[in-house]
């Protein structure tokens, strides 16, 4: 067998074969699940907690437990909500702020403009607007935040959400519709004010 058939055949584990290979002590199979998943549970924690270099510190915290967790997996096919559910955990123990995230969104915003002419007054209402979600954003609870930044920019279904949390479904659709009520009702406020 060549170098490149073993390398493939060692890199198409499913993800479940290689947590049951982590967990027998495989460091090959987490340099593989860490290759596969490390971007993808970086950008969730960034989004989540919005600071790079501790996004990259709870990355690490992740993959580092996995040996000790991995017995723990339920077997589903793909480890990527799993993974983002164990980050947001960490994050949430760290108990640090998440408001950065609104940040991100800006930057997004202000980098893909709607219309090539210059119109100041849309641009300056358009910074309102996102400056009333910032606000939003930030004004929720770390659990509404992470359930919000799971579902909305990370695309988790509300199941995959509740079993990378270990919580409810429930728990996770009332969570979400709390986030988007608290930022509906901040940003209406936030247009009464200034129209008063």
């Amino acid at each position: 067998m060549s170098v490149e058939q073993r390398w493939r055949r060692t890199h198409d584990r499913s993800d479940d074969l290689l947590l049951a290979a982590i967990a027998a002590g495989d460091l090959g199979a987490l340099g593989e699940l860490y290759d596969r998943y490390a971007h993808d549970v970086w950008r969730a924690t960034y989004r989540m907690h919005g600071n790079g270099a501790d996004a990259e510190d709870i990355v690490h915290h992740v993959f580092m437990k996995l040996p000790q967790i991995a017995k723990s997996y339920d077997g589903r096919p793909n480890a990527r909500p799993w993974l983002i559910g164990i980050a947001a955990r960490i994050t949430l123990r760290h108990r640090r702020s998440l408001g950065r995230l609104a940040r991100v969104i800006t930057a997004f915003a202000t980098m893909s403009p709607t219309s090539r002419e210059l119109n100041p007054e849309r641009e300056t209402a358009g910074k309102q607007e996102l400056n009333a979600v910032d606000a939003a954003i930030r004004a929720l609870s770390a659990k509404k935040r992470i359930v919000l930044t799971l579902i909305e920019l990370e695309g988790l279904t509300s199941d995959e959400v509740a079993r990378a949390l270990s919580i409810p479904p429930a728990t996770v659709r009332t969570r979400l519709h709390h986030a988007r009520r608290e930022i509906h009702a901040a940003i209406e406020a936030k247009k009464e004010t200034e129209g008063a």
